[in-house]
């Protein structure tokens, strides 16, 4: 069976373990988990422990070998000194806040942010060469994004100028082969000097403690989050061991990003299709009502021209039955049977009747086409044709011929049959 120390962490556990690290600044991994351990990974009366140790109070875990009246004096001394340390601390930020108000931080300026991480870049590259990991050539808020988008493991490292480590760092481990090839082929990897405005901006967001400063950010309950803090010089193999170590905590959590990113888009897409068919839907039934409403729309202007038709054609042929009328009651009355000037006409319509009459040879030949025009049985468009020889009687007035020639004058005979041909059609 293992030992305690090599057994596998659960979920639950490697949350509180690096949260524990944020809260306490500790680097070592182990020396974490011991704490942890000892307190039945409670976290708060581990982070409470740890705390008294840093204000002199000895670890219940680990108390000095005095004698009970030693020890009593101590959490004495400890109780009487706890106001006045509270109201030291408190007055010390009180003034450290008034100083920013009084004698600002040139560094709280930041106008020109990407400016700032590429004069970082170029100033490192001169320094320790381009065999690096690859920089973000961007904003602090651009790489969040982007890892954001990318559901990608962001890598923020802080450079501190003037600490002792950062040499050594950048030298030995930022820059060796095995750790450049691990970043890169990991995560995006932002960097920027505290001694420029955007990266002084990014240190007071992450409130890092001490340098070498490096910080481990991805997507966790949709929001960008902090889940692994490395500070002070570290070696190759254990930044790697580090970094993987984190991953590894929160991999489920990257997993399920990514598969509720991956639902979300197929519901997205589903629904995008579900709005392509509707309007598709949509407009092929506005297509048909539009087509519905032409054909209606035309069927109606069909109908009302046929009306109109209609209407025209009884217009038309109440104005020809008037003017048949017109035309009968202003006949010249028929000449007697024994009149010596008297002429005896027989006109053979179009559908074979026939019809006499009787006109004078000094009647114009109008009279006999209104004679005609009169007549039920005639067309209303017709000409008087003679049979022989055949000849057409210039009947109507025309421009060349403005009055109609007499019947005599026309060289018709006492006794004349006349064809009557339509030219309705014509």
């Amino acid at each position: 069976m293992a030992a305690p120390e090599e057994q596998e962490l659960s979920q639950a556990q490697t949350e509180k373990l690096l949260q524990f690290q944020d809260l306490t600044g500790l680097e070592s991994m182990d020396q974490c988990r011991r704490t942890l351990e000892q307190h039945n990974w409670n976290i708060e009366a581990a982070v409470q422990d740890r705390l008294n140790e840093q204000e002199g109070v000895p670890s219940v875990f680990n108390p000095p070998p005095a004698r009970p009246l030693q020890g009593l004096l101590g959490w004495s001394y400890y109780l009487i000194m706890l106001p006045f340390r509270f109201t030291y601390y408190t007055l010390l930020d009180i003034f450290r806040f008034a100083l920013r108000f009084i004698r600002p931080d040139p560094r709280g300026r930041v106008t020109d942010p990407v400016g700032d991480v590429m004069s970082f870049i170029h100033s490192f590259e001169e320094k320790y060469g381009r065999s690096h990991p690859v920089f973000y050539q961007g904003t602090y808020s651009q790489a969040l994004n982007d890892a954001k988008r990318e559901l990608r493991y962001l890598l923020v490292y802080l450079h501190g100028d003037d600490h002792q480590d950062t040499d050594e760092f950048c030298r030995a481990t930022l820059c060796s082969e095995e750790v450049l090839t691990f970043i890169n082929t990991r995560m995006l990897f932002w960097a920027c000097s505290t001694s420029k405005p955007e990266g002084y901006r990014v240190s007071q967001a992450l409130r890092e403690n001490t340098y070498p400063f490096l910080a481990m950010i991805m997507l966790k309950d949709r929001k960008m989050t902090v889940v692994g803090r490395l500070e002070g010089l570290i070696q190759p193999e254990d930044l790697i061991n580090q970094l993987t170590f984190i991953m590894e905590a929160n991999q489920t959590y990257l997993m399920s990003e990514q598969l509720e990113r991956e639902e979300r888009n197929q519901t997205q897409v589903l629904r995008q299709q579900q709005d392509e068919a509707y309007l598709a839907s949509l407009r092929a039934d506005q297509e048909k009502d539009r087509k519905k409403r032409e054909e209606q729309e035309q069927k109606r202007q069909e109908e009302e021209k046929a009306r109109q038709s209609i209407l025209a054609e009884e217009r038309r042929l109440r104005t020809l039955e008037e003017e048949k009328e017109r035309k009968s009651e202003c006949l010249p009355p028929e000449p007697p049977l024994d009149d010596p000037d008297s002429v005896k006409i027989v006109f053979k319509l179009p559908n074979d009747t026939r019809v006499e009459r009787r006109f004078l040879f000094g009647q114009s030949l109008t009279v006999i086409h209104d004679f005609l025009f009169s007549l039920k049985e005639t067309p209303e468009k017709f000409q008087i044709v003679t049979n022989f020889p055949r000849r057409v009687l210039p009947c109507l007035p025309t421009e060349e011929q403005p009055n109609p020639p007499t019947l005599k004058e026309a060289g018709l005979s006492r006794s004349e049959v006349l064809f009557v041909q339509d030219l309705t059609d014509d």
